[in-house]
């Protein structure tokens, strides 16, 4: 080993030692015939002093020409620091080391920005240079607990019983509800393998073949539009287990968030998760990934619009849509009529016509450009369905159940954040179930697996696969923390009957069904238990137990969002030897 100790080892206890540091050179201070340099690793950071008597001129002014981010070797020895120059905020502070050697095992260019800088550039330039990027403390503490979750992970299921197999990464095209990304096989001329979406039909024929309890770290692609919180490639933990319920697969991820959380983030996590059903969270938050840290549900006040004169909510309601709206807690003065119009605009991105609004006077009467349009009697109904009181602020959508949900849940989510609802430490986790087992594609019309098309239904729905697919309800659950869904799972169909039945309703003739899916119906036929599973979001759930809004800061080479990687500047061009090698030509695009 070239050192002895890490930049961040060093304490009082180690004074007097001899020590050899290696790391990267994070600032330089030239304090007249002495020069300190703060040496930098991923484990911390020391102050190393470059001066008398240890070193002599000319040592003392090398060091003070090498350039920052330089890798070097120091050896010197441990010592106390001044009397009023100790650093509290740093686990070396109290300690300096005395340097007698300084080698230079890297000289930086000139770099465009550096990991210590304040004032970071733009994400593009930090992304060219990710390797830059990935020195600063921030990066580096994402990746440490990042790999801690999978630890954690890793050791839970290895606990239960769980058998790590890897499948694999070239397989069938069988779209789940995005775009695959093709690979084109040399040796089969025309033909293509798939970069798996999830490891979805594998784990289930891993339950026909008997063994119980499977679980990956899978890396996962799905050819889509990107966000935030959403990349081309990204690593899930996927699991699937035999004879078992939603409750048992429910309970196992519950002892996995309480882990987590205690071992990572030493919080205290009540188990069993809160439950909700996905009827209950549309009708109470507009949404099936509620965020639970604060409250402010939604109230539906369309009994009293039918009732009144006032022309925009009668006739919403008498047209059979909602009116429903949300009770800001003590915010009738924190807005003003020129803030209220903006959220109004808001609230139009989102499909609504305007934004009705009540302030509850200090006397407990609403008032608002539209209390004249109402009686008291109605404003005294809809006062007592909002639980309002003096100081709140009464906000409204009236329009379509859709429009209703998607308006109040994005503007309940806006004003969660504006008002400091709750802490970036809050950690809230939960359940939703019950997710419709169809929706209807807004295009097409035809129907479309809300979770994917191997999911069982509810026992007590079952019949409805034939007289109403649109009520049937899946046996579906999917982990929310804080807002954001962090896994998603089913129960899946272990009978080739009912997964034909499926597959017919989403319009997925017999020959279709055979072509794409057929290894996992003939699979089916030859004794499958009863199963079911889950996929948890490693790269969210990092990013969410981090307290991160963006999941390229928990990932060590991610794509920008238009899925390109701008260090390595892929996608690239191939050149046309490649291209013949593999029976392809491009049409219309320029190659080399």
């Amino acid at each position: 080993m070239l050192r002895t100790h890490t930049c961040g080892q060093l304490r009082k206890t180690d004074i007097g030692t001899e020590v050899t540091l290696c790391g990267w050179v994070d600032s330089k201070r030239d304090h007249g015939g002495a020069v300190f340099i703060d040496l930098r690793d991923r484990y911390g950071l020391t102050q190393v002093v470059v001066g008398p008597p240890e070193a002599d001129a000319k040592l003392i002014d090398e060091a003070g020409r090498i350039p920052a981010e330089s890798v070097i070797l120091i050896k010197g020895k441990v010592a106390d620091r001044l009397e009023g120059k100790t650093n509290d905020k740093l686990p070396t502070g109290a300690i300096e080391v005395r340097c007698d050697h300084v080698e230079i095992l890297n000289v930086c260019a000139n770099p465009p920005f550096t990991p210590s800088q304040s004032d970071l550039p733009g994400e593009d330039l930090r992304l060219k240079y990710r390797f830059l990027d990935l020195r600063r403390k921030e990066m580096q503490n994402a990746l440490v607990q990042r790999s801690r979750i999978i630890k954690v992970m890793r050791d839970y299921f290895a606990e239960h019983d769980f058998i790590d197999v890897e499948t694999p990464i070239l397989g069938r095209s069988t779209p789940e509800g995005a775009r695959d990304y093709l690979v084109p096989s040399r040796v089969h001329a025309g033909k293509f393998y798939a970069l798996p979406q999830s490891p979805q039909l594998y784990k289930q024929i891993l339950m026909v073949a008997g063994f119980d309890r499977y679980v990956q770290v899978a890396k996962c692609f799905r050819d889509e539009d990107l966000r935030a919180d959403r990349q081309p490639e990204f690593t899930q933990l996927d699991l699937e287990m035999s004879f078992v319920d939603a409750d048992d697969i429910m309970g196992l991820i519950d002892g996995l968030v309480a882990r987590t959380a205690k071992e990572v983030l030493g919080k205290e996590v009540k188990t069993p998760l809160p439950r909700m059903t996905y009827d209950e969270a549309m009708r109470r938050y507009g949404h099936d990934a509620p965020d639970l840290r604060f409250d402010m549900e939604i109230v539906d006040v369309t009994s009293v619009a039918k009732k009144t004169d006032f022309r925009v909510f009668r006739a919403t309601a008498d047209a059979g849509n909602f009116v429903r709206g949300m009770n800001v807690k003590q915010a009738a003065t924190k807005f003003s009529r020129r803030n209220i119009d903006e959220m109004t605009e808001y609230v139009k991105d989102f499909g609504a016509k305007g934004l009705a609004w009540f302030r509850v006077e200090d006397d407990g009467t609403l008032w608002s450009p539209i209390s004249k349009n109402l009686d008291e009697a109605h404003l005294a109904e809809i006062k007592e369905l909002m639980k309002g009181e003096p100081g709140d602020l009464l906000m409204f959508l009236a329009d379509t159940w859709e429009v209703t949900c998607k308006g109040l849940y994005a503007l309940r989510k806006r004003l969660g954040a504006e008002l400091k609802l709750y802490s970036p430490d809050d950690l809230n986790c939960s359940w939703i179930t019950e997710f419709p087992m169809f929706e209807r594609d807004e295009e097409t019309g035809n129907w479309t697996a809300m979770h994917h098309p191997f999911t069982a239904p509810l026992a007590s729905d079952l019949e409805k696969l034939d007289s109403d697919p649109r009520a049937c309800r899946a046996q579906a659950y999917d982990l929310v923390i804080n807002g954001s869904e962090a896994g998603g799972g089913t129960i899946r169909i272990h009978d080739s009957k009912t997964q034909s039945k499926v597959f017919d309703l989403l319009g997925i003739d017999e020959a279709t069904a055979e072509d794409r899916f057929g290894f996992l119906l003939n699979a089916l036929r030859f004794g499958a238990p009863p199963h079911g599973g889950i996929a948890l979001g490693v790269d969210r759930w990092v990013m969410l137990l981090a307290g991160l809004e963006n999941i390229r800061e928990v990932i060590a080479f991610p794509k920008t969002q238009k899925a390109a990687d701008l260090m390595t500047e892929a996608p690239g061009e191939v050149d046309s030897g490649q291209l013949t090698e593999l029976h392809l030509r491009t049409v219309g695009v320029k190659t080399s």
